[in-house]
C-alpha cells in the first residue's frame, strides 16, 4: 500500500483559475521523490494540501493509510515535516535556539531530548553560535537553515522540502542534500520540490507537473532518458544529460558512453 495516495485531486484559488487537475500519484515508504514543474505547475500548492493547510476541493489523500480530513490533520501533520521557499513564514520564536525547540515541544519531546537534538541539528546546519541570536538579525540563507535544522530535529517521517535550497550557498546546499541521502538511508520519506536539476536527479523517483497536471511519474533514469517526455517538459537538463540525449539525436549508441554521462549527472 502507498504511503501517501492522492486520487483524482483538484484545487482552485478561483472557481475560473484550477491549479490542480486530477491529480493521482503514489509516494511509497522510504521513496525520495522529487516534484518539477514551472512556476504555476501546482508544486507548492500540492505540498500544500498534504499537510492541510489547503483543502481540496475534490478527492482524496491519504497518509500511511488515513484519510487527510479536518478530523485526522492533527495526528497527520505529526508524521509531515515541511521546510518552505520563505523561511520567514515559519519563524515563531524569540530566538534562534527557541524556533528549532518550537516543532518538538508541540509534539511532547522532552526538555532533555530537545536541548539535545538542538545542539544535533543546529551544528549539522552550521547554525549552532546562532542559538541566542534573534531569527529576524540573519540573513536569508541564515534563517532557511534554521528552518531546516527545526524540521529534521522533529524526526518526522515524512520530510518535505519546498524549494528549501534556493536561499542556500552552493557548500550549503550540499551540505543539506548530503544530508537528505542520509536521511533516505535512515528510511525517511522524502518529497523535494526543486527547479534544480542537481537535486532532482538525486531522487528515486520523479513526478513531472505541468499546468496543475501529473505529466508524467516514475523512476528517475527512466523519466530523465526520455527524449520525448522532456522535449514535453522543457526542463532544463545537466549538460552531461544534454550530451546524452545529443547522442541519441544522432543516432549514435553507445551504453558505456551514455552510462559515463549518466554518472557525471549524478556527480554533477
Amino acid at each position: 500500500m502507498a504511503y501517501i495516495k492522492l486520487d483524482n485531486v483538484s484545487f482552485n484559488y478561483r472557481k475560473d483559475q484550477p491549479v490542480l487537475k486530477n491529480i493521482s500519484l503514489e509516494i511509497n515508504k522510504g521513496d525520495w521523490v522529487s516534484i518539477l514543474g514551472h512556476n504555476g505547475s501546482g508544486k507548492s500548492t500540492l505540498a500544500k494540501l498534504l499537510i492541510y493547510l489547503l483543502k481540496a476541493d475534490k478527492g482524496t489523500i491519504e497518509i500511511d493509510g488515513v484519510k487527510l480530513t479536518e478530523k485526522t490533520a492533527l495526528d497527520i501533520r505529526k508524521k509531515i515535516g515541511i521546510v518552505f521557499q520563505n523561511p520567514d513564514n515559519q519563524f515563531v520564536g524569540v530566538t534562534v535556539e527557541d524556533d528549532i525547540a518550537f516543532g518538538m515541544e508541540n509534539l511532547c519531546f522532552d526538555r532533555a531530548k530537545i536541548l539535545q537534538r538542538i545542539e544535533t541539528y543546529s551544528k549539522k546546519v552550521n547554525m549552532h553560535q546562532y542559538l541566542k541570536k534573534e531569527p529576524h538579525n540573519l540573513s536569508g540563507g541564515q534563517k532557511q537553515r534554521v528552518a531546516i535544522a527545526g524540521i529534521l530535529a522533529m524526526d518526522t517521517d515524512i520530510l518535505i522540502f519546498d524549494e528549501a535550497t534556493s536561499m542556500l550557498d552552493p557548500a550549503s546546499r550540499d551540505q543539506i542534500m548530503d544530508f537528505i541521502k542520509q536521511l533516505k538511508a535512515e528510511g525517511k520519506t522524502i518529497i523535494t520540490i526543486t527547479h534544480d536539476m542537481k537535486e532532482a536527479i538525486k531522487s528515486n523517483n520523479i513526478i513531472i507537473l505541468n499546468k496543475g497536471e501529473v505529466l508524467a511519474q516514475g523512476d528517475t533514469k527512466k523519466i530523465l532518458t526520455d527524449k520525448r517526455l522532456l522535449n514535453t517538459s522543457n526542463l532544463e537538463l545537466l549538460l552531461p544529460l544534454k550530451l546524452m540525449h545529443r547522442l541519441k539525436q544522432e543516432n549514435i549508441h553507445n551504453e558505456e558512453l551514455g552510462e559515463i554521462l549518466w554518472q557525471l549527472s549524478l556527480n554533477a
